[in-house]
């Protein structure tokens, strides 16, 4: 009975975020803090870090992994399962429905998408000032986020991200592993390593088998899966990186036509959850709703895989000094990363002029200062930025 109560807490706590959390993934991290950490005290700020540090390692959807490595720890493997579920519905939902009806809409240039990018602007700030007072508190870890932040804003792509995070590794291990050992929060993980094992198995046989199976079976489901379980498999950067990847896999060869694409590139960040489900939207363009499931699925279920696999060996890995150093050293780098990624691409889509960025300052001052819940924030900026939007043309 505590169980079932248990996932239908974790599902109520999920489907909110998977409701109200606009801005990207960036902006997901904060708010997964205020919900998880701060209001409900599922897990302490040094377990919640260790699990960024982690997702940022793997390929994927990181800020969608925390949420399902959140739900893991709380419910296991099927409090993930629920976690993802709640977090990811809403998006896939409103994708869904716009595919459906692309022909009879034109949102594109809607002002409430714009208003929409001004909240991520101040949602995304307010993320990394608190994420950044957690992980980089002294000097040398100040230093190592900055340098990660110069070097994404002079060489941004996934490559370099890869680069960065690997290098604060190293840079942690040196630097740090011989402080003491904080003290953290132990956890117990309801997935065992074996499981864990065989999790990464079934990983690597589907990267083998599914593009052979595409290739010998003629069925556009199968080429769908193998599609999307290799993007999710191997995709490093989050959403936005994933967008370009995924335009190579589907416009030259014909399922959709460069604008069907873009269209529905404009709406997957206009709506809450995370980016990941612009599959959802391509799914449903090129073969219905059996393609929107399919695409859906296919796309994530190599994250379930990949934290199955890592979840059970990391409670223990946070012992170890080493590891700690490691873990500080990518800690800092991810705040320097998320600064980048809020002045690229957040602020630099989001604030066209003056009005734009006085809105973006007064929605962090009341996220920031006068501690509002970022669904208001939200629905503030909707309206105010709707009506400056017909005020200012």
């Amino acid at each position: 009975m505590q169980k079932q109560h248990s996932l239908i807490e974790i599902l109520g706590a999920a489907l909110k975020l998977g409701l109200t959390s606009f801005g990207g993934p960036v902006a997901h991290l904060g708010y997964f803090k205020g919900e998880y950490i701060d209001k409900r005290k599922w897990l302490d700020d040094k377990t919640y870090a260790d699990i960024i540090a982690l997702c940022q390692f793997l390929p994927g959807p990181a800020s969608s992994q925390v949420g399902i490595s959140i739900g893991m720890l709380r419910g296991g493997i099927l409090g993930g399962l629920v976690s993802w579920f709640g977090f990811t519905v809403p998006s896939v939902i409103a994708l869904v429905l716009f595919a459906l009806f692309y022909q009879n809409f034109s949102l594109g240039d809607a002002a409430w998408i714009a208003s929409l990018k001004i909240v991520a602007v101040a949602v995304v700030a307010h993320a990394v000032i608190g994420l950044g007072k957690k992980l980089t508190p002294d000097t040398p870890r100040i230093a190592v986020a900055l340098t990660a932040a110069v070097v994404m804003l002079l060489f941004p792509s996934a490559l370099v991200q890869l680069g960065v995070i690997i290098g604060a590794a190293m840079l942690g291990f040196f630097l740090f592993s011989n402080q003491a050992i904080p003290r953290v929060q132990p956890f117990s993980m309801p997935i065992s390593k074996k499981q864990g094992v065989v999790s990464l198995a079934v990983l690597v046989s589907l990267l083998i088998g599914l593009p052979l199976i595409s290739q010998t079976v003629s069925n556009l489901y199968v080429t769908l899966a193998d599609i999307f379980f290799r993007v999710g498999s191997l995709v490093f950067g989050g959403g936005h990186v994933v967008l370009p990847l995924l335009e190579q896999e589907v416009v030259p060869n014909g399922m959709l036509t460069g604008s069907e694409f873009l269209a529905g590139y404009g709406m997957a960040q206009a709506v809450p959850g995370p980016l990941f489900t612009f599959s959802s939207y391509l799914g449903t363009m090129i073969s219905g709703i059996g393609g929107a499931i399919i695409a859906t699925f296919a796309i994530f279920f190599p994250s379930f895989l990949l934290l199955i696999g890592a979840l059970p060996f990391l409670s223990e890995l946070r012992q170890r000094s080493g590891f700690q150093g490691v873990l500080t050293g990518v800690n800092a780098s991810v705040v320097g990363i998320l600064l980048a990624a809020w002045y690229d691409p957040v602020f630099t889509s989001s604030v066209a002029d003056g009005a734009d960025f006085a809105l973006a300052v007064a929605l962090f001052g009341l996220l920031h200062f006068w501690k509002a819940p970022a669904w208001l924030v939200v629905i503030i900026g909707v309206i105010v930025g709707t009506g400056m939007s017909y005020i200012f043309g």
